[in-house]
């Protein structure tokens, strides 16, 4: 099952923040064996970001570092660092999100720990990548929503541009650090050899952009904001309810068809104007006030009853706790329990993939700021005294 695909591999995860703790999380829920190697005393920055809290620890280092060890070491220190590379020369998987050249300056490079150990597959996970004017700069998910253009499409039409809410290119770069860590693992089981691969916050941010480039490169118009709607087809997006919104969906004629009979105005898919896709796009602001003619004076269960009644794609629009709280994600079993030290009722969003027809059953709560440092300098073959004089010397927590 899920939990056992990446059993018997080890994973050093030198990452903090968002992308590299998601990307090293989805490792450890398939299994792996991931040991965070974190700054003494302090730790992640997450574990600092906070409010808010769940039993005096952060809220979001616990949602982003669930099965994984955490082992103090300080990198700034030569010792530290022979550390780092012993630890990576045992290791299948090197995770790290320091800049550019900071790694190889600290003798960390994917040349340094592969030489040492071919079959490492090593990660390297950065703002802007590798090369570049901007190479050297620091990033974060809005600063790279804003360079990426993701901003200039996000908002009502005519105001600010807005960033999307969600951290989509941190845990989207996440995503495609583990993927390319997977593709290495998969070669390496082919070839016997690992291989450096690299994913960057600002890649990512291109990526997401992929149809609005598409867009521009096809018509030279700059994308427009459109609030909740969607520049290609119509109608796609949210309406008024006299108690809401609801999100109406209809990506054909056919859709369109299926929507206006959900809402007992068939005399819409008739209309001239809304013939066809192109013709509702053309039309959308007379399209809209039509259909809100309509959902303005029902409730949005109402509407969405009758539009899930005839198969027009449609929702309610929900916040968190509306979204908490429906039946359907309590039957997808997305939600799932991970008690942690002082917050017992401790919940978490579960790895969003199944096998066999059930999700990673791996468990193990975020950890303790080095608890796993005095163990897994015992596997490297420290005894009690050299760990002690490492402690004394400010080397480790």
């Amino acid at each position: 099952m899920l939990e056992t695909i990446l059993s018997g591999l080890k994973v050093v995860d030198l990452t903090q923040n968002v992308a590299g703790p998601f990307c090293t999380q989805v490792l450890g829920d398939l299994g792996a064996e991931v040991i965070k190697i974190e700054r003494p005393g302090r730790g992640d920055d997450t574990r600092d970001w906070r409010p808010p809290e769940t039993g005096g620890q952060s809220a979001t280092f616990l949602a982003l570092n669930r099965n994984k060890a955490s082992m103090t070491v300080d990198v700034d220190r030569p010792e530290g660092r022979r550390l780092v590379r012993e630890l990576a020369a045992t290791a299948d998987v090197f995770v790290h999100s320091m800049k550019p050249g900071s790694a190889e300056a600290r003798g960390l490079g994917a040349g340094d720990l592969r030489g040492a150990n071919p079959r490492l597959v090593y990660c390297a996970i950065s703002a802007f990548g590798a090369v570049g004017p901007l190479k050297a700069l620091p990033g974060y998910d809005p600063l790279m929503q804003a360079f990426t253009g993701i901003m200039s499409t996000t908002g009502e039409a005519g105001g600010d541009p807005v960033r999307v809410g969600v951290s989509l290119i941190d845990m989207g770069t996440g995503l495609w650090a583990a993927l390319g860590i997977m593709a290495g693992l998969m070669r390496r089981s082919a070839s016997g050899e690992g291989m450096a691969v690299e994913a960057s916050l600002m890649d990512t941010g291109i990526s997401w952009m992929t149809v609005f480039v598409a867009s521009y490169l096809a018509t030279g118009r700059l994308p427009a904001k459109l609030g909740s709607a969607m520049a290609m087809t119509a109608p796609y997006e949210l309406f008024a309810s006299a108690d809401g919104h609801v999100f109406i969906a209809a990506g054909n004629d056919r859709l369109f068809g299926k929507v206006c009979a959900g809402l007992g105005c068939p005399e819409l898919a008739g209309d001239a104007r809304f013939a066809s896709n192109p013709m509702r796009v053309a039309n959308r602001a007379a399209l809209k006030a039509a259909i809100e003619a309509v959902t303005a004076g029902r409730s949005t269960a109402e509407i969405v009853a009758a539009l899930r009644a005839v198969g027009a794609p449609c929702s309610e629009m929900n916040d968190v706790a509306g979204m908490l709280g429906h039946a359907q994600v309590a039957a997808a079993e997305m939600i799932r329990d991970l008690p942690v030290a002082g917050a017992e009722n401790h919940q978490v969003v579960a790895l969003p993939l199944k096998a066999g027809g059930r999700r990673s059953r791996a468990s193990n709560p975020p950890p303790a700021l080095g608890a796993a440092t005095d163990q897994v300098l015992a596997e490297l073959g420290y005894d009690v005294a050299a760990v002690e004089r490492l402690r004394a010397e400010g080397v480790i927590g």
